[in-house]
Order: structure tokens, then sequence, then C-alpha cells
């Protein structure tokens, strides 16, 4: 039998390579290559292990005719074409955990860092001064941490600060009572957080729920004197409010480690008293480099020899027997897990994926893990249908999965319903002709659509004249309907319009829709 054969095409910790070969493949260490050489030799090689400097395009993609699995080392694969990489039959994996101890750490540092101004104390001492008078420093012990994020990486930072004795306030969606009790922390909303916390510490990843989560309303909710750390994302933090409130004195101090644009050569935040400031450092230690090197080499040695799939972002862990008959049921859970995430307000606490029909018939784990991956997708933007079961219950979220054998009023179903400090809400999908997903029924109304692009979701009184006055508006602001879709509870009651647009939905329509007479709640949606 021929053993695989992976290329390292990037600097990484020799005992990768070790690995590959301990577990059946061959290897071969070839870092700094152009892109040109790599084209030229990709074609020999059926894994492609990479860090950054790599980038996977389609160009080396198309030269890569045997290729099978690229494989990160790290979080980030903003250097590989995953969509390109997938028409080509290449599963793209990552490291998504192997650097969570080396950025909590760093965010530990950096809130010591701003509590005694060090950077700055050291300059000064270092340039002959003696400035012994001009560093009044404040301690940690006592203090209240409020963590945005209390994933993996928020986590560790809490047990960290619990070391240290300080007060842990947390706000993440997905963090039930159970799981904050566990971790030692107090639940509680955004704004409640923004007023407890004498420092506050980010680690959620950035999507379109999270971007500008510290904007400059939000700052100003804040206590006089807080602190802020960032070692998640930029674009977390207004960065030019962030600017104002460390010149007015609001903000006592501020940490970043990543910015909104990257390499930060010139950001406005550089030279404000009580900034600190580091190159993306957060996954920059020689642990964290070991961890991630070994192992992606163990998941790529073990797809390329067993078959085994993890942390991969675009496959699901499905057998080739299982894959034809999943992949709709797939891709209508994937979507209707999407939806709820979308719809669903407040702290996600329970969700339940039941399968009626001929769905019940099918495995519940792949079907299960597509709906926690179209929910997930909202908060995090490495989620995958292999990963996201773990990083669900990692935040305490208790998952349920119901077969019911007994065909109801469709062939076959998916239902899912989460639990919210709102109550529960609820959405259905079928299949039409067995391939082809459809919403049947959201929070309890009956309504057919397919969900695919950009829709335009529209709680309103059922009353004449509403339709016309949606349709004028969009035409008014030269946005082309696609399809049109209602339903209601009853004649004169509470209804619903669920239609699909050409182009993403500005928030000058939003609002304007929000405005329209009988309105009660107006979201654009993206699928």
């Amino acid at each position: 039998m021929t053993r695989p054969k992976v290329l390292i095409s990037d600097k990484m910790d020799p005992n990768a390579a070790k690995i590959f070969e301990e577990r059946g493949c061959e290897v071969d260490v070839k870092p700094g290559m152009t892109p040109e050489e790599l084209a030229a030799v990709i074609g020999e090689y059926d894994g492609l292990a990479i860090r950054s400097a790599t980038k996977v395009t389609p160009a080396i993609l198309d030269a890569a005719t045997r290729l099978k699995v690229v494989g990160r080392a790290g979080i980030g694969v903003d250097n590989v074409d995953i969509p390109y990489a997938s028409g080509k039959g290449v599963v793209v994996m990552n490291t998504p955990f192997g650097n969570s101890i080396t950025t909590a750490e760093h965010a530990i540092a950096l809130i010591f860092a701003v509590a005694r101004q060090i950077p700055e104390a050291d300059r000064r001492t270092q340039a002959g001064e003696w400035p012994k008078n001009d560093f009044m420093g404040v301690e940690l012990t006592g203090k209240t941490l409020g963590l945005i994020g209390a994933g993996n990486i928020g986590s560790i930072v809490a047990s960290r600060a619990l070391g240290l004795k300080m007060k842990v306030v947390a706000y993440d969606p997905f963090l039930t009572e159970e799981r904050a009790v566990e971790m030692g922390v107090e639940k509680a909303d955004l704004d409640t957080l923004l007023a407890k916390a004498d420092f506050i510490t980010l680690h959620t990843p950035l999507t379109d729920q999270t971007r500008n989560i510290l904007s400059r309303e939000n700052l100003a909710k804040t206590r006089k004197g807080v602190r802020i750390v960032n070692c998640a994302r930029g674009g977390l933090i207004d960065e030019a409010a962030l600017k104002d409130a460390l010149d007015s004195g609001h903000v006592a101090g501020a940490a970043l480690d990543v910015f909104e644009t990257e390499p930060a050569k010139d950001s406005p935040l550089f030279g404000t008293p009580g900034f600190v400031s580091t190159p993306h450092l957060g996954a920059s230690t020689t642990e964290a480099q070991v961890n991630v090197a070994l192992q992606v080499a163990e998941q790529m040695a073990d797809y390329l020899v067993n078959g085994g799939v993890t942390n991969a972002l675009n496959m699901p862990s499905l057998s080739a027997e299982e894959a034809p008959k999943l992949k709709p049921y797939m891709g209508l859970a994937e979507k209707l897990g999407s939806l709820v995430g979308q719809l669903a307000h407040g702290n996600l606490t329970k969700i339940s994926i039941e399968r009626e029909g001929a769905a019940a018939e099918l495995s519940g784990k792949p079907i299960e893990g597509a709906v926690l991956a179209g929910l997930m997708k909202q908060y995090s933007d490495t989620v995958n249908m292999v990963n996201a079961p773990y990083l669900a219950k990692e935040r305490g979220l208790d998952i349920r999965s119901v077969r019911h054998e007994k065909e109801g009023a469709y062939n076959t179903l998916v239902r899912v319903t989460v639990a919210t400090d709102a109550g529960d809400r609820s959405v259905a999908g079928t299949l039409f002709g067995n391939e082809n997903p459809r919403l049947v029924e959201i929070f309890g109304i009956g309504i057919e659509a397919e969900l695919a692009g950009h829709m335009l979701y529209i709680v309103n009184e059922d009353a004449p004249g509403f339709i016309g006055r949606i349709g004028t508006l969009l035409g008014e602001h030269g946005i082309n309907i696609g399809t049109f879709n209602l339903g209601r509870r009853d004649a004169g009651g509470e209804a619903i319009l669920l239609l699909s647009v050409d182009q993403p939905i500005p928030d000058t329509v939003i609002k304007a829709a929000c405005a329209l007479q009988g309105v009660k709640l107006v979201k654009a949606l993206a699928f």
C-alpha cells in the first residue's frame, strides 16, 4: 500500500514531521518556497501542512492534482481559499484550541500592564528618569473583571482571574446558570457587565453580532476608570471611540493585541496616554507553536491513513455510505439552525432537535451537528459541523435530540426549538422531492419558504394594505424582491412576512420598515 505523502511548507516544530512518519505518512519539509515553486511540486502530495505564510490559492489548488487535505497549524485560515478547496474536494482543517492557554495568559499579562502602567514606567526609567510619583496603579485583588465571551479562552481567563482574587462577571449568549456556577462567575447581560466591571476583557470572535460590541454608546455605559483589554479580534472595539474615552479619562487604560486593520502601523491610538499595544502576540509562545504543530500533524495523519475527520472547516463527520442520504437533510438542518440563531433573542439555554418520519431513520449526529453549526455561526467564525457540538456544550448549552418514528403532516420533518429568556422559539422544515429544503413553520405560524441568500423577516399586524406598503418601500430603495412568503396565526392577528431580495438590505431600509404602520419587528437575514 502506498503511504500518503505530506508537504510541510512553513516553518513548524520538527516533532510534527515525526508524527507524520510514525503514523504512516511520508513527509517533506520545504519552508520558504515561492508560490511558483510550491505550484511546481504540490501535485506530488496528498497533504499540505501550513501556518500563515503559505497562501493556498486557486492556482495552487489547481496544481494540487492529488491533494486531499490542507492542515493549518493555528486558528486563522484567511490564507486558504476554502470555497475553492471545497470545490476541489480538499478538506481544510485547523487547530482552534491549541493556543487557548497562551492567549488567555497574554490577556492576563495585559491586565497587569494597564493596571500598573508597566510599559510607560519601563520606557521612562530606561530613559534615565526616576518617575516614581507619576505612576499610581491599582490592585487587581477585589476588582471586578467583566468577561465578554465565556468560551474556551474566556473560561481560562476567568479561572486565572479568580486565582488573583478578582470577581468575575461574564456575558455570553450561550452561558447557562449551571455553567456559570461551575466556572465560579456571575452571569450577566451586557449592560450589567459594563456598569459593574473595573476591567473588561474580550474573548469572542468577530461576527455581525459582535462587531463593535464595545461601541461608543457601550463605552459610555462603562464605569469611569475602567480598563479594557482585547486579545481576541480586531473590530470588537470602536477604536476611535476608545481613543476619545482614553483622552477624556473615562477609560483609565486600554491594551490591544489585535486591531481592526493589521499590521496596525498608524493607529490613532498610538501615543495615547494609558494605551498599551502588542503586535498580535496572543498565540506567540513556544508551547503554543508546538501544540498546534503536533495537533495538525495528528489530525491530518488520522484523515489520510484512517479517514478520521477532526476540526474540518468544510466537511462533516460522515462515512461514505451515509453522505448521499444525509447531505440534503444536513443542508436543511443548517439553515434551520441559522434561522433560529438569527431570530432568537436573549440567552440561549437549551436546544431541542426533533426528527420525524424519514428523517428519524437517519443518523442523528450529523443532523444535530449541522443544526449546531448553523446556530453557532452567528457567534463564532471558526465553527463547523465537527466542532459545533463541542463549542455549544462548552458554553453549557443543553442539547436534546429526539426522534419520532411516526410520520406527521409531512413525510419527513426536522424541528429546532431553542429555550431563551424570552421563552421557547421553534422552526421546522422539510424536504421537497427528498432534496430541496423548505421552511414550513416559524414560531408556531405555518409558512412555506426557501431559506437562501438575503432575506427580510417582518412581524406585523394582519391588516389590509401592508403588503403594498412594504413593496412600495423596497421599490423606492431599488431593492428587488425574489420571493414573497406570508403566514398568520389568524385573521387580523399576528402575521409573518418572509421575503428574499437580490442584495443586502441597508440599515436605513430596516429603520424605514420598522416605522411602517402595524410593524412589530424587522430583521435582515442571511443564508
